[in-house]
């Protein structure tokens, strides 16, 4: 009896946390982003130049995103449509009970999960749609303002938990069905990648079955020592993101592996081996490859000396991203303007979402508003993600990514604290 009273004490605890961290997570998207006209903006390999064009025009308050001087200018379209079809995973509420625990949100220590899967997640859309593909509907989601944020969190609040007291969830009816997206559509080619693009989402689903869902992910890591609550570093994470995609046994992703560099050593050979297992009779082509390199950009803070570093990095084609972020907050870090990184922000409370019915809601799952941080601010920590679709393309990435690294191998000349990174691609690195 005792027993069952401090389960529900328990029970009643975590709905509580939950309803508090929505309130507390859902400020996270109340500011605007200001972007210079006068610097072009990389992202994921893409170059954007905000040029002036009409000083008559602004840009939408919708986007989340400003140009200095309030002036529009060209590529800014493009490049938020890029940006907002990039697969957005943030903490969630009301999922499905984490095994071996009595959670139902990861709010407050699943960030570094979550950045992880947004990582692995711009790899599969490489994989399976091409860095050119982007969401028909990305334009059209809309970001509220800072009033709108201020008093829809109150009212979020106040129901999330009057909701968890009563044990009751209100279910969001999707405004963008899947029958009404694929009707637009002209071609057999464009309603493929719609079924990609949900299929893609429905495996980091937050439930048991997921593939790459918070709760597979959870499993795996246990292996490292981690639990459900724990804080996960980007080291951890690439293990956890290699082994989730070792472990899947889905059809569509057996051309797929990873490949996670120890101590900033990368083998080639290692990785075309992994390139070229034995793969089922019906696929004759070599597999694509997402390599990880878990890295340490300075000592107790990140060394200014490696911003042309990661800036090169993400200026390449092959990148999927950074693992990456400030102390003890993780950030998916997806381009730069100046010495600013732009990037997605794990850390907003959203609704449990059952990707399993046909025509789930996407648009929780593409972010309207980026954002930017000081490179400055940057944790030295971090996880930096390539992606591969062959050996040949393996070989081309690989002179590039060595061009860009070679360039800080005397960087320790100037601390001993720094950590030193020697890059040849095919040859053993040493760190």
């Amino acid at each position: 009896m005792e027993a069952t009273g401090t389960d529900e004490v328990d029970k009643l605890k975590t709905k509580f946390i939950s309803a508090w961290n929505n309130m507390k997570y859902s400020w996270v998207l109340k500011t605007k982003t200001y972007f210079s006209r006068n610097s072009p903006v990389l992202l994921l390999g893409k170059c954007y130049h905000f040029k002036y064009e009409d000083e008559n025009k602004l840009l939408p308050a919708r986007s989340g995103c400003t140009i200095e001087d309030h002036i529009i200018a060209g590529n800014v379209e493009e490049f938020r449509k890029d940006f907002t079809s990039r697969i957005w995973l943030t903490y969630r509420e009301e999922f499905p009970q984490i095994e071996g625990s009595t959670l139902t949100t990861d709010c407050g220590w699943g960030c570094t999960l979550r950045t992880g899967q947004m990582l692995l997640a711009q790899g599969l859309i490489l994989h399976f749609l091409g860095r050119a593909w982007t969401w028909p509907d990305a334009l059209n989601i809309e970001n509220s303002d800072f009033e709108s944020w201020t008093s829809n969190t109150v009212k979020k609040f106040t129901a999330s938990f009057e909701a968890s007291l009563s044990e009751e969830r209100e279910l969001k009816t999707p405004t963008i069905s899947l029958k009404e997206t694929i009707g637009r559509y002209s071609d057999d080619h464009e309603m493929r990648n719609e079924i990609y693009h949900r299929k893609i989402i429905s495996w980091f689903g937050d439930s048991p079955l997921a593939l790459f869902g918070l709760h597979q992910l959870i499993e795996y890591g246990k292996k490292s020592g981690k639990k459900a609550g724990d804080w996960y570093g980007p080291a951890v994470v690439a293990h956890i993101l290699r082994k989730a995609v070792e472990e899947a046994r889905h059809p569509d992703l057996q051309g797929i592996t990873i490949y996670v560099a120890q101590d900033c050593t990368v083998y080639s050979s290692d990785v075309i081996d992994k390139q070229c297992a034995s793969m089922a009779s019906d696929h004759a082509d070599d597999k694509a490859v997402i390599i990880l390199v878990p890295v340490r950009l300075g000592g107790e803070r990140t060394n200014t000396d490696y911003l042309d570093f990661v800036k090169g990095i993400l200026s390449l084609e092959y990148c999927v991203g950074i693992i990456g972020g400030k102390p003890k907050q993780s950030y998916y870090f997806a381009g730069f303007q100046d010495d600013s990184l732009i990037y997605m922000d794990p850390h907003y409370c959203q609704s449990f979402v059952d990707v399993s019915i046909k025509d789930f809601p996407l648009e929780t799952f593409h972010c309207p508003s980026p954002k930017k941080m000081s490179f400055r601010k940057m944790d030295p920590s971090c996880t930096i993600g390539f992606y591969c679709r062959n050996v040949q393309d393996f070989k081309r990435a690989s002179e590039e990514i060595t061009k860009n690294l070679v360039l800080i191998c005397c960087i320790t000349r100037s601390s001993v604290s720094q950590q030193r990174i020697r890059v040849s691609m095919k040859t053993p690195l040493s760190g």
